[in-house]
């Protein structure tokens, strides 16, 4: 089976290529596919440079596939511009900050490759590996978005704004997207569960970052991803 490694990117150049050597280091065959959502530092030409070095090295188990977006639209955006040149059988999200461990890739795939599972999300909260401590509120806040979201969708997540989420190909591709930010969290959890798909969790290591040190998340966007459950709870 072939992964698909989708990647948004928006002002990185400070752990970018970190992230894409962790991400080439899993032994799984994978293209990655990284849309630029307008970057204002160097991230585009990193990109660039990486792709360029790829495809000069022959790599027989990682295709890096770059892609460009006009002007910064926000996550969703992005992830809905990668969907769109998705050609694995698998796909996993994947943050280019280092929040987030691709050693996780191998637990998260298991409940697809195995038959079980048609959505897996990991889960920051239940168990999985270390963590960093950081801000109270903001783990209120995203408990508080998961029981609201628990709530409309009659699922039992513990960690629905997590970043990993990883999706059988033919499922995220049947999936039209609308929100353009943060708001993707919440709407493909919602459209998901209203298609019946079987979800499962898997517990990720979490080192999150602080606001100084480029975490983009604000209370603004938990405002707008209880808009986007209810929105898309009761419309198409």
């Amino acid at each position: 089976m072939k992964l698909s490694v989708l990647v948004p990117v928006y002002n990185e150049e400070r752990t970018l290529e970190e992230i894409v050597r962790r991400v080439c280091a899993v032994p799984l065959r994978k293209e990655i596919i990284l849309v630029d959502d307008g970057s204002r530092d160097r991230s585009r030409e990193i990109l660039t440079r990486l792709q360029e070095e790829n495809q000069r090295s022959g790599d027989a188990l990682n295709t890096i596939r770059v892609f460009f977006q006009a002007q910064n639209e926000g996550k969703g955006a992005a992830l809905k511009a990668a969907i769109g040149h998705v050609t694995g059988d698998m796909v996993i999200i994947q943050d280019a900050d280092l929040e987030y461990d691709p050693k996780d890739y191998l637990s998260l795939l298991e409940p697809i490759q195995t038959g079980v599972a048609d959505v897996v999300y990991g889960t920051r909260f239940a168990g999985g590996g270390a963590h960093r401590v950081l801000f109270f509120w903001h783990s209120m806040g995203n408990r508080l978005l998961t029981l609201l979201s628990n709530m409309l969708t009659n699922l039992n997540l513990s960690d629905m704004e997590v970043g990993y989420k990883v999706f059988r190909a033919e499922i995220l591709k049947g999936i039209e997207l609308q929100s353009k930010r943060f708001g993707f969290e919440p709407e493909i959890t919602v459209k998901l569960a209203k298609k019946g798909c079987r979800f499962y969790e898997v517990p990720i290591a979490y080192h999150g970052r602080t606001y100084q040190e480029g975490k983009k998340i604000t209370w603004k966007d938990g405002l707008a991803a209880l808009y986007y459950m209810i929105r898309f709870r009761f419309t198409d």
